[in-house]
């Protein structure tokens, strides 16, 4: 398997562990991952929010940990990379309003690169206009998105994953084993233990 560079797409308050764990995991499996965010340099970083799932009606949040940005925004061509990965939380809600990030997303799925959001990345597809058709998960509040973006919302447990075309795509963080596993399967590593 050789070795892929993906474009990792996070901004302020996206989900810690939905930022860490997968721009961590990606890049211990001999990926190249580069970090963005849209108006952030190199060096930058964006404040993440840690959401936890506490017995309430919705998640709650709590400061998270500052996330040091790899790349800059302004500099990636989005077709030098095979893949693009999405943090979940609350940065989708604004980074869907900036046109470049759109046409970025409208790039992955337009190659027909993978492309794996989990959480709230679903309302950067769902702007996008790249799920017509297709079966995506997101957190349960995001629901309403998927649909009017023409799209079947995948009602799954938040510890489980799924797989449509070359979308990957999970409600929350407790979902990483399974979301991972299949965006490394799209992306064609193997693991061998």
């Amino acid at each position: 398997m050789a070795a892929k560079k993906i474009l990792f797409l996070t901004g302020d308050f996206a989900e810690d562990y939905e930022t860490m764990v997968p721009f961590q995991a990606l890049q211990a499996v001999g990926h190249t991952v580069d970090a963005v965010c849209p108006g952030k340099r190199r060096g930058d970083t964006v404040k993440t929010a840690i959401h936890d799932f506490e017995g309430d009606q919705t998640y709650t949040e709590k400061p998270g940990h500052r996330f040091t940005l790899n790349a800059s925004f302004d500099d990636i061509d989005p077709a030098r990379y095979d893949a693009l990965a999405i943090a979940g939380g609350r940065a989708p809600e604004y980074l869907r309003l900036d046109d470049r990030v759109l046409e970025l997303v409208r790039h992955f799925a337009k190659a027909n690169k993978p492309i794996a959001a989990v959480c709230h990345g679903a309302q950067l597809l769902a702007a996008a206009g790249v799920i017509e058709g297709r079966r995506i998960s997101a957190y349960p509040a995001c629901a309403p998105e998927v649909r009017l973006a023409g799209a079947t919302f995948a009602d799954i447990a938040v510890d489980d994953a799924i797989t449509d075309a070359n979308f990957v795509t999970a409600p929350a963080w407790p979902a990483h084993p399974a979301w991972i596993r299949q965006f490394l399967a799209l992306l064609g590593t193997r693991i061998e233990l």
